[in-house]
């Protein structure tokens, strides 16, 4: 290489400008390269400065952070972490009279909450920013991948290496078989036995005489390609599942409703005591259907060893279809019925005893079923009664307590169900008096009693009055507040939950995707596999084939063994007998 002498006499290598040597350039001494006289020079020692990215390239560097590995995993981590209080808070779709007793509870920290949508979670802008960060992230590492992927699936396996002793797997022997022959050998083992999906991906070539070795004929084989076909497809499936799941929030939508025998509900908003929806969902594309509980049927085990232990649950319903036609069928638990594409499941039963009060005139002043809900395994059911249409000038009615289906009293007073089924039925209610509230407009739990501004009544001694009533009879109210009647019959309720989400199919298939993508990127192992075939010098021909692995694989030396094993004609050193020689590093 051609040097020559800077100007300060130091030596320097061609093509090497001054201004990048130790130094400053002498006063007047031109130099090759140097800077015009309108530019500043570069001081002494001064550390080269890197260049401006401007705002093309602050866009590719943030593009390609985005659409780093790691990027996507962190957004994954934080997509989890900000589902949390989706779970931990009331939701306003889900529940908005949590969400309005946590408000009242909390009134400075539930207003700031509220002000960053935690009881909206999952609309709310950062959310929503999360889950379409991870979406870009994810289409923009696959998109590149995939394309690479597509240009290797095209590609052909590398060139024989010149040298094989560097290998960490590698294999030799010698044959009477022509070196065409040990080739073509090697090569249809490697290829496999079906020819439209092969183990390899295989070359068959030849290579000129170099140096000291004669001309070879030589086979080149790489597999694997199937491990990044299967990081592909887990990754677009985790896109589907991405994109299922949105449309399925979007589209959704979950009713629950309450059917005593004999009574039904149509399939309409109005018609639901509590419904979800998606922000994409119409309430006009509900399919108008209605569904009527012919009867409920409970069976409960009465031997000792399983005492009152639950046997069967079954609700006959008859569905009418928008046409008219009507069809029995059979809701159980955890066995759905399907309807229009919607579920419907049974997800509870209890009692719901006809009662009718008068007030103190004498006026029907409520009169309907009212729902227990079970408490225990016993069918111990709480229940409410509110009546707030009483006559002018009266107060207003409140009830409270247990339907026992089957009542044990304690000689204290207390009283419990001993088995779930109707076999010595009591109705236990408390009675409160006063303003029940109704008239506010602040949305009210059915099933609850606000008693703080009621006023209880209360015997002699100073304890709450206890209404007792058996099924049949009627009982007058304390303080001259009226009477009650309990029904003869006992009707049963079940508690329906209909679910309709478009996307379950979808989510399904992807995520079976997923794990089928997972399973061959973790399982197949990516290999190459050479060999080598020439005639010695002792006119025998020597064989060697040697292996290299992406990463730990310990069946590699073994593949390349099953490589050489094919090979016909296989000799010791006295050409009688066969020899296979492995190496290993």
């Amino acid at each position: 290489m051609a040097s020559r002498t800077s100007s300060e006499g130091t030596y320097v290598p061609e093509g090497i400008a001054d201004e990048f040597t130790q130094g400053e350039p002498a006063q007047g001494a031109p130099s090759s390269g140097a800077p015009s006289s309108g530019e500043e020079q570069q001081k002494p020692n001064q550390p080269p400065s890197a260049p401006a990215l401007g705002l093309v390239g602050t866009l590719r560097w943030m593009w390609r952070q985005l659409t780093s590995m790691r990027v996507a995993l962190m957004l994954l981590m934080l997509l989890a972490v900000a589902a949390v209080p989706g779970s931990v808070l009331p939701q306003r779709n889900q529940n908005a009279a949590g969400v309005l007793e946590y408000l009242a509870d909390h009134p400075t920290a539930g207003e700031w909450l509220d002000k960053a949508g935690f009881f909206d979670v999952y609309s709310s802008v950062w959310f929503s920013a999360i889950y379409l960060l991870l979406f870009v992230s994810l289409v923009g590492c696959i998109l590149p991948r995939s394309a690479a992927h597509y240009r290797a699936l095209r590609g052909r396996p590398p060139r024989v290496p010149s040298r094989f002793n560097r290998f960490p797997a590698k294999a030799s022997a010698t044959t009477d078989a022509s070196p065409a022959q040990v080739a073509d050998a090697v090569a249809a083992r490697l290829r496999g036995r079906i020819s439209w999906l092969p183990t390899f991906r295989v070359d068959r070539g030849e290579e000129p005489a170099r140096g000291a070795r004669p001309a070879s004929a030589t086979v080149s084989a790489e597999r694997g390609y199937l491990r990044e076909t299967g990081n592909l497809v887990f990754h677009l499936a985790l896109v589907g599942l991405l994109v299922s799941v949105a449309t399925g929030q979007m589209l959704h939508y979950r009713g629950q409703a309450i059917v005593t025998e004999g009574r039904g509900f149509a399939n309409a908003v109005v018609d639901y005591d509590t419904f979800e929806k998606g922000a994409w969902f119409r309430p006009e594309s509900l399919v108008p259907f209605s569904m009527t509980l012919d009867r409920f049927v409970s069976e409960f085990a009465s031997d000792t060893v399983a005492f009152a232990q639950a046997r069967d649950f079954t609700a006959h319903v008859t569905v009418t279809e928008p046409s008219g036609e009507q069809r029995p069928e059979q809701i159980k638990v955890n066995h759905p019925i399907v309807v229009d594409g919607a579920k419907v499941y049974l997800q509870g039963n209890g009692f719901a005893p006809e009662i009718t009060v008068h007030d103190a005139d004498g006026e029907v002043a409520f009169s309907g079923r009212v729902t227990f809900i079970p408490q225990d395994t016993m069918y111990t059911s709480r229940g409410v009664v509110k009546v707030p249409d009483v006559s002018p000038g009266l107060d207003q009615i409140g009830l409270v307590g247990y339907f026992l289906p089957t009542a044990e009293v304690d000689p204290d007073g207390s009283a419990r169900s001993a088995f779930p089924q109707p076999v010595d039925p009591l109705l236990v209610l408390e009675v409160y008096t006063g303003d029940l509230g109704l008239d506010d407009g602040a949305p009210q739990n059915v099933y609850e009693l606000d008693t703080a501004s009621l006023t209880p009544a209360l015997d002699e001694n100073g304890d709450r009055i206890k209404v007792l009533a058996r099924p049949g009879e009627t009982v007058k109210l304390p303080d001259g507040l009226g009477t009650l009647t309990l029904g003869d019959e006992l009707p049963r309720y079940v508690a329906l939950d209909l679910r309709h989400d478009p996307s379950l199919a979808f989510v399904l298939v992807f995520a079976l995707l997923a794990l089928g993508g997972l399973t061959v990127s973790l399982f197949t192992p990516r290999r190459r596999v050479w060999a080598r075939a020439y005639t010695g010098p002792d006119g025998a021909t020597v064989v060697e084939v040697a292996g290299l692995a992406r990463g730990d694989d310990a069946g590699l030396q073994a593949e390349v063994d099953r490589a050489l094993a094919v090979v016909p004609g296989q000799m010791d050193v006295a050409g009688q007998a066969v020899e296979t020689r492995s190496e290993k590093d």
